[in-house]
C-alpha cells in the first residue's frame, strides 16, 4: 500500500469524525432543552425536625433482645457470602481470612501462624476477647471497629441479620457462650390508685374543683350546698301561689272583742266560708 491510499483512508476516517462531531452540534442547536419555563414535578423532601435538625432516628434495639429471637438456621445461611474468604468447621484450615470455629469468647486474633492485621495484635495484647458485642460491631462495619484491617468486606447494615450470624457462631463450640441476658424495658409511670393520698405539695383534681366551686370570685369564703349524689336528676321545684278567684272571697282576720271580766284576749275569729257572720241574740 502506497502513501497516497493511506492518505486516503485517514482522510475518510477524519473526514467521517468531523461529519459526526457537526451533526452534533447542529442536533444540540435545534434541539436544545428550554430551561427556566417554571417549576417542576416537586419531588418529596426528607422530614426534618424543627430548627433544621434531621429527625430522630427510632431507638435501637437491644442486642440481648435480637440474640433472644434469632436463628441459628438463617444465620448458617448468611454466612454463605463469607465461605470465600473462612472455613466454620473445627480443624480446618484458614483461608483468606482466619477459621471461625470457637470465635465466640476467644481472644482476638488467637489462631497462631496467621497474618492478622495490626490493629487486630494490637487488641489481642491489650487483652481483648470477641464478646458477642464486639463482633456484632464488627460485622457492622469492619473498618471503623478495626482502622487499617486488612479485611475488605463492607458490612452487614442489618441487625436482625447480624444477630442471626452471632446465633450460628454460637453453634462453632464444644461449650457455647450464653447469650447476653434481655435488657429490661423502662417501667411505666402508673397512676396514683383511688383513694391513695397525693404527694405532698401537690393538690389533687377534686381538691382543685373544690376550691374553685366555694371560692368566689372577689377571693371571700363562701359555703355551697353538698352536690347531688351521682346518679340523681335534679327536679324543678315548682312554688304555688295563691290565685283569687273573682267570687271568692278573700280570707280575713278579724279580731275579735275581749270578754267581759276576763283577761285573756278572744281567739280571732276566722271566716273560711265567704257567708256573713249570724247575728247574735243577747238576752
Amino acid at each position: 500500500m502506497d502513501s497516497f491510499e493511506l492518505n486516503k483512508i485517514i482522510g475518510a476516517v477524519l473526514g467521517t469524525l468531523l461529519f459526526v462531531m457537526g451533526v452534533g452540534f447542529l442536533a444540540e442547536a435545534i434541539y436544545h432543552p428550554i430551561e427556566n419555563r417554571g417549576p417542576g414535578y416537586a419531588l418529596p423532601e426528607p422530614e426534618v425536625a424543627e430548627g433544621g435538625a434531621a429527625a430522630e432516628e427510632a431507638p435501637a434495639v437491644p442486642l440481648g433482645v435480637l440474640l433472644a429471637s434469632a436463628s441459628a438456621e438463617r444465620g448458617a445461611s448468611a454466612v454463605r457470602k463469607c465461605q470465600s474468604c473462612h472455613t466454620f468447621g473445627e480443624g480446618e484450615a484458614n483461608k483468606q481470612g482466619p477459621n471461625l470455629y470457637g470465635i465466640v469468647g476467644n481472644a482476638e486474633a488467637h489462631l497462631e501462624g496467621f497474618a492478622y492485621s495490626d490493629i487486630l495484635i494490637q487488641y489481642h495484647g491489650e487483652g481483648r476477647i470477641w464478646t458477642y458485642e464486639d463482633l456484632d460491631a464488627f460485622l457492622e462495619n469492619p473498618k471503623a471497629y478495626a482502622p487499617g484491617t486488612k479485611m475488605g468486606f463492607a458490612g452487614v447494615r442489618s441487625p436482625e441479620e447480624r444477630a442471626d450470624i452471632l446465633a450460628y457462631l454460637q453453634t462453632l463450640s464444644a461449650s457455647p457462650v450464653p447469650f447476653p441476658e434481655p435488657e429490661a424495658a423502662p417501667a411505666a409511670e402508673e397512676p396514683a390508685a383511688e383513694g391513695e393520698a397525693a404527694p405532698a405539695g401537690e393538690a389533687s383534681p377534686d381538691d382543685t374543683i373544690s376550691d374553685e366551686l366555694t371560692t368566689p370570685a372577689g377571693g371571700g369564703s363562701e359555703t355551697t350546698e353538698p352536690a347531688a349524689p351521682a346518679g340523681a336528676v335534679e327536679t324543678p321545684t315548682e312554688t304555688q301561689t295563691d290565685t283569687n278567684v273573682e267570687g271568692t272571697p278573700v280570707q280575713e282576720t278579724t279580731p275579735a272583742a275581749p270578754l267581759s271580766g276576763g283577761n285573756n284576749p278572744a281567739t280571732p275569729a276566722t271566716n273560711t266560708t265567704g257567708a256573713q257572720p249570724a247575728p247574735t241574740n243577747s238576752q
